[in-house]
């Protein structure tokens, strides 16, 4: 089992800064989308297809409320939508959907497929009107050859709504560490606790989709303190035999059980099924790098990745990258140049 004593013997042996350091990340804007979407009230999921016709919408300018631009008083859904062309020399690169901060609720959808939400619509309303939207865009579901599609579904509860503020456009997210297996994206998610959630075997198929790294309290609707669990199924190639990887987890808030396929694999922190007796201290801000043994993965097959988190209080959950599997060589080779 590894801890997080790994990252402790680094910390005494190079000093503090060693503790602080996380991989760099920086954000160029490669597609400005401020200024004129369409605009219609109502909901129908059929205007998240990018064949829909929107001709006979309106037209807005993004970023400000609809309140602003006619619809004065209009609480309810609404759904935006936005054509674009990228060129293909951005074939290669990671991109992300930048749409600032929507009041209240949204789910956003790029050529058809859903790629993030943050709050939750009624009948369990909560509102995530000051989470800012950046969503990754699946590599793969980019037409380098044509059009593409956005479009934003929303439901505003009272006062101003819609794509109110911030920086809304594409961007290419430069990263100077990248996964062989990307993690970030959507996860099963559960509050919670039974370890029988820790087999690969379980049906989680209808618990709720989250995406991290996020807080939860973003996505799962309330202010909730507590055991949760997170599972993501992903493929390992078979050309990963023979290979040692670390796993990547970024940041959790507080304290951390991980299993891969059914097997106890890390932690960080001290977790007891009783969780009275569960406590936190600096937890929250710890990378979490986790090393695994040849075996832990089974290459060619199928991988099962859930983790058991307990919250202490405020924010939780697997909140900040980075997120994914990297080879042990690469990852070494990585921090001997920094």
């Amino acid at each position: 089992m590894r801890t997080f004593l790994t990252i402790l013997y680094l910390t005494l042996l190079f000093g503090p800064m060693v503790y602080a350091y996380q991989p760099r990340e920086e954000y160029r804007q490669i597609l400005n989308l401020e200024g004129d979407w369409k605009f219609m009230i109502g909901d129908d999921p059929k205007r998240a297809e990018p064949g829909f016709d929107d001709r006979s919408w309106e037209t807005i300018h993004v970023p400000s409320s609809w309140e602003n631009q006619g619809f004065h008083g209009y609480d309810g859904y609404a759904w935006y939508r936005k054509t674009f062309i990228l060129p293909p020399d951005y074939k290669d690169a990671s991109l992300m959907l930048f749409l600032g901060y929507i009041d209240d609720v949204d789910e956003v959808y790029v050529n058809g497929q859903k790629i993030g939400h943050k709050g939750s619509f009624p009948p369990y309303f909560f509102t995530a009107y000051n989470a800012e939207r950046r969503y990754i865009i699946p590599a793969g579901l980019i037409n380098f050859n044509g059009y593409n599609t956005i479009a934003v579904r929303v439901y505003d509860a009272q006062l101003d709504g819609g794509i109110m503020k911030g920086n809304i456009g594409i961007y290419q997210r430069i990263r100077d560490l990248v996964p062989d297996i990307e993690l970030e994206g959507y996860w099963k998610f559960q509050t919670g606790d039974n370890k029988i959630w820790a087999s690969p075997d379980y049906d989680d198929s209808q618990w709720f989709d989250i995406l991290a790294p996020g807080l939860w309290e973003d996505q799962y609707g309330k202010h909730y303190d507590g055991f949760a669990w997170y599972r993501k199924q992903i493929m390992v190639p078979a050309s990963f035999s023979g290979k040692r990887f670390v796993l990547m987890l970024g940041k959790i808030d507080d304290i951390d059980e991980v299993y891969i396929n059914g097997k106890l694999v890390a932690h960080t922190g001290q977790m007891y099924d009783d969780p009275s007796r569960n406590h936190a201290d600096s937890e929250y801000s710890r990378q979490r790098y986790y090393y695994l043994d040849e075996n832990d993965l089974i290459p060619g097959k199928v991988n099962t990745i859930a983790v058991r988190v307990f919250d202490i209080g405020e924010g939780g959950g697997i909140y900040e990258g980075p997120l994914g599997l990297i080879e042990l060589r690469r990852f070494v080779s990585y921090w001997r140049s920094r």
